[in-house]
């Protein structure tokens, strides 16, 4: 089969499956308190010029950004121009970070070289990191750790894959992606979770606001059982997944989302700025 006819038959596969896997809402009962919270992961995209372009969108917007928190992560070779000339009221993310400090690691990135340009931000765990690169449930986890101990703040990823879910191992997954981070992180307070479902990320093909909602509900009941009532609601849930300008008022509006991990939508200013006002949604919903 080719390339383009496997995407094609993988997204029919997905569109059933969201029928598939509807269901009625659930509602953790350490609902959230936090603050939403929306970061765009710019991924390997970009030029120079570009991501000037990109930035000066987010300028001319940011006057409006209040009652949320927006984090971006270009790519490395960006990180500090976009540093230099982002509107303070977005931080910049560093996507990826090496498990050890400096030293003989080509191609790697401390904990320690993010501290030093300023950033506050790093991500860990993100699903292409695991299929692409391998990293394991206790690598992410320990890069976490390292984060949190250089005084970085951490966007952690987790999501099931198509066949995972299909199989109805979407909560046994999650639950051992979290399980390994419960083991080693002790402050939670700079812990973001990303619930990102693998098999809706780039697809076009969304987890409906039900959906969502389920798997943000376990997860928050699953950290409440493991970290008590108060963290669980203080811990923010986001939800990643080919969030847009389209579908993000309706998934903000859910209970258990504080927020979005905000893929291919956050490389255009005006759509990733509307993306970002959705957290009206979640004081309308309060």
């Amino acid at each position: 089969m080719r390339a383009s006819q496997s995407m094609v038959a993988s997204r029919a596969s997905n569109k059933v499956l969201v029928a598939r896997f509807s269901r009625t809402p659930l509602v953790c009962k350490a609902q959230s308190k936090a603050k939403f919270f929306v970061g765009g992961n710019w991924k390997c995209n970009g030029t120079v010029s570009s991501v000037k372009e990109l930035v000066a969108g987010l300028n001319a917007g940011a006057g409006a950004i209040k009652d949320v928190d927006v984090v971006v992560a270009p790519t490395y070779i960006h990180l500090d121009m976009v540093q230099q000339s982002l509107d303070s009221k977005i931080l910049v993310s560093a996507q990826n970070m090496w498990i050890e400090g400096p030293g003989a690691y080509t191609g790697e990135i401390s904990a320690e070289q993010i501290n030093d340009l300023g950033l506050k931000w790093v991500i860990t765990g993100h699903s292409e990191r695991r299929a692409l690169f391998g990293e394991s449930n206790e690598v992410i986890a320990q890069k976490t750790v390292k984060a949190l101990a250089h005084g970085l703040s951490v966007i952690a990823c987790i999501g099931e894959t198509l066949a995972q879910r299909e199989a109805g191992q979407m909560f046994p997954v999650i639950d051992a992606q979290i399980q390994a981070l419960v083991d080693v992180v002790k402050d939670w307070d700079r812990v973001v979770i990303a619930y990102e479902p693998v098999w809706a990320i780039g697809t076009g093909v969304v987890a409906t606001p039900v959906q969502a909602q389920e798997a943000h509900a376990h997860l928050r009941e699953v950290l409440e059982a493991k970290l008590g009532v108060e963290t669980a609601r203080k811990l923010r849930l986001l939800y990643g997944g080919s969030v847009n300008d389209q579908n993000c008022k309706e998934l903000a509006a859910q209970e258990d989302i504080d927020g979005f991990l905000v893929g291919g939508a956050s490389l255009n200013a005006d759509s990733f700025l509307h993306i970002i006002e959705s957290h009206t949604a979640k004081l309308s919903a309060v």
